[in-house]
């Protein structure tokens, strides 16, 4: 992270103050739902894409610098430690952002950042640069001289409270806001498995769901083996709330009756997709497998 910028010589130059605007709300939804805080998001967004004017930026929708290891979604490449090197691209901005709240929230380097205050910027600041994610040993201070210049702990102070801070836009008042989340709650029902889940219903975001039973969207991410960050809900999708199971803790075999793939067969038995690849000496829970084929459950 933290790359040389390059700029485009056709697009407009945002200052840091048209940026801050524009994204201070995804970063304070970022804030509630992985509990990384916006100051800290919006300060290396800042940094890492020049304002949101570099090159990687303004072709790839990549706001964090994040290149490709771990990765397969689309790429893009541009020289910056080394030649031609990969980094990662997205259709939208705003899946920058996410992307950047699940590599910190999922990887063991930086769980010593979320037994820190939320509002304790300076920690965060420092604490980045010693868990490695950048090489700049001014990083910390970069970071927090950006924070007190633009006065982004003011954000900070919005975490569970939308409405009390003016960052978003709504005319949505209190009692509203509560029916809508009655008549949005979903039926946790259990698996056959042992698993708490719900089915998704029109109009469910990840987010949505993420808020309404107090999880990060890393663990439904990763409780539903999302590996690509699938970004939209079929009515009727199994979401599991828990781990899946090793194993099936009643049948053996399951027998495919139509066309489907272990992903599928992973989220109807409610069986980590690890497991079923290994159970059955499969390379891939993406090969289509035909009717009949029998899978081992056990």
């Amino acid at each position: 992270m933290f790359s040389n910028f390059s700029f485009s010589n056709n697009e407009k130059k945002y200052t840091q103050l048209e940026y801050v605007n524009l994204w201070k709300e995804i970063a304070i939804q970022q804030m509630n739902a992985y509990k990384i805080p916006a100051s800290i998001t919006l300060a290396q967004a800042i940094l890492e894409s020049g304002n949101g004017n570099s090159l990687l930026a303004l072709e790839a929708n990549n706001h964090f610098g994040l290149k490709c290891s771990n990765w397969n979604g689309e790429t893009f490449h541009k020289n910056d430690d080394k030649d031609a090197e990969c980094f990662r691209k997205y259709k939208q901005a705003k899946d920058s952002y996410e992307d950047h709240s699940i590599f910190l929230k999922s990887r063991k380097t930086y769980s010593n950042l979320f037994t820190l205050e939320l509002k304790d910027y300076k920690s965060w600041a420092n604490g980045l640069k010693e868990a490695g994610y950048a090489s700049n040993p001014k990083y910390p201070q970069l970071l927090i001289s950006l924070i007190e210049k633009l006065e982004l702990y003011e954000l900070d102070k919005s975490y569970l409270d939308y409405e009390k801070h003016n960052f978003f836009k709504t005319d949505i008042t209190e009692q509203n806001r509560k029916k809508n989340m009655i008549l949005n709650t979903h039926k946790v029902q259990f698996h056959k498995n042992k698993i708490k889940y719900i089915v998704a219903k029109k109009g469910d975001t990840y987010y949505r769901i993420s808020k309404e039973f107090g999880l990060g969207m890393w663990q439904l991410y990763k409780y539903n083996d999302f590996g690509e960050k699938k970004d939209y809900l079929i009515v009727g999708d199994i979401i599991y709330l828990d781990p899946k199971k090793r194993k099936s803790k009643s049948n053996k075999i399951f027998e495919v009756k139509e066309e489907m793939n272990l992903i599928a067969i992973s989220q109807l038995e409610g069986i980590k997709v690890k497991q079923l690849k290994k159970m059955n000496n499969l390379h891939s829970e993406e090969t289509i497998l035909p009717k009949g084929t029998k899978i081992n459950l056990k």
